[in-house]
């Protein structure tokens, strides 16, 4: 004669009950421990198998496995499901590791005309030579597999991380010898706060200049005119995808550290005779007393004979040069002008011709000399002598 099934007792501490309600709710969950976790919270209240596969709407006998894992081992291992044996893997780990080992060279090297590999093309590959390697098990292997081992490795052949190669001996000299001029402008900064309270007319004027060049800012002009934004209707400027372009021009600029004075030319080149011109823009923006002190990179224009001559026929110690080191244009505090010139008056600009690009440039110069801002230069400096 049949007996009747007695009630499991499921204990659940209260921290075990509020983190089964918050699973039970979840949207983001699977549905099976959502699932699982109301037919817990349903059972703790009635205590029959049938009664709670009713209000969740699945078999008693589901309840009933659910109910049993509970007890064997806690109500929270009771939501996962339990780890099954799965099928034996047919691709060895030698495979795997040829694979992978295949993946860290370059497609060129085994007569592709691809540099990098491609999944597709790595998994054809290793299907057609797979066998002679030794490793007949990839005979039939996927693209979907190669990502799934190289994903564990972590190993990505078809993408370039670029890096850039310390090539100056000299590096952390001449570093040091630009931080120490942005050093210098902190002194001469504060010496000339403390100069509009006690003037001290004995101090040699000083100017420190951060230079650098802007090339091939595009002239590019319009083919149909820009629809303005409509309210309600269109968001932004709608521009024509066609272009025209009238060439190119070149920024030189340099910042004035202690003022932030920008000192600006445009010129269709940046050749040394440029370079010189833009000097000339210097010694005529200062007195003839001020010491000129130019921080700039290592440009083959900054160094040419014609510039040099020029330089010797100019005082003694009216300009004196500090060059950043070979890749350390990052360094200059030019570069941060440029940056936010670049987004904010040249970013979307378009011009019937290379005069009015230049006329533009200069009229971002002078909005700039405005409301200057005098940049600092902070990172490192306590290291500088």
């Amino acid at each position: 004669m049949a007996t009747w099934r007695q009630a499991l007792e499921v204990g659940m501490t209260d921290e075990e009950v509020a983190r089964l309600m918050v699973v039970s709710r979840s949207r983001t969950e699977p549905a099976s421990r959502v699932q699982r976790a109301q037919m817990l919270l349903a059972y703790r209240e009635n205590p029959s198998f049938f009664a709670v596969a009713q209000r969740v709407g699945v078999h008693h006998q589901t309840v009933q496995r659910c109910i049993e894992r509970a007890l064997a081992y806690g109500p929270l291992m009771a939501l996962d499901d339990r780890p099954r044996p799965g099928k034996e893997p047919t691709i060895t780990p030698e495979a795997k590791a040829w694979l992978v080992s295949l993946a860290c060279d370059k497609a060129k090297d085994h007569g592709y005309p691809h540099e990098l590999w491609t999944t597709r093309l790595l998994a054809r590959h290793a299907r057609e030579h797979g066998a002679a390697a030794g490793h007949g098990c990839l005979a039939n292997l996927v693209q979907g597999t190669v990502c799934k081992i190289l994903g564990q490795e972590e190993v990505k052949p078809h993408k370039v991380r670029y890096y850039l190669e310390r090539r100056d001996a000299e590096f952390e000299q001449k570093m040091a010898e630009v931080l120490c001029v942005y050093r210098e402008v902190q002194v001469l900064k504060k010496a000339a706060a403390k100069a509009k309270k006690t003037p001290n007319k004995s101090r040699k004027p000083v100017a420190i200049v951060s230079y650098d060049e802007k090339p091939g800012i595009q002239a590019i002009a319009i083919t149909s005119p820009d629809l303005p934004p409509v309210p309600g209707t269109y968001t932004t400027f709608s521009r024509d995808h066609e272009y025209k372009r009238h060439g190119t021009l070149s920024l030189l600029a340099g910042i004035d550290l202690l003022t932030g004075k920008v000192h600006a030319l445009v010129k269709d080149r940046h050749r040394s005779r440029e370079f010189i011109e833009f000097l000339k823009l210097l010694n005529t923006a200062y007195p003839a007393g001020t010491a000129i002190k130019v921080i700039l990179d290592n440009h083959s224009a900054h160094i040419s004979r014609e510039t040099q001559a020029w330089l010797a026929a100019q005082p003694a110690g009216r300009f004196a040069f500090t060059f950043t080191p070979k890749h350390g244009s990052w360094l200059n505090l030019i570069e941060g002008f440029f940056s936010k010139f670049a987004r904010s008056v040249l970013r979307h600009i378009r011009v019937a011709s290379k005069q009015e690009l230049k006329e533009r440039i200069m009229l971002g110069i002078k909005d700039v000399n405005r409301y200057p801002v005098i940049h600092t230069w902070s990172y490192k400096l306590a290291e500088a002598a």
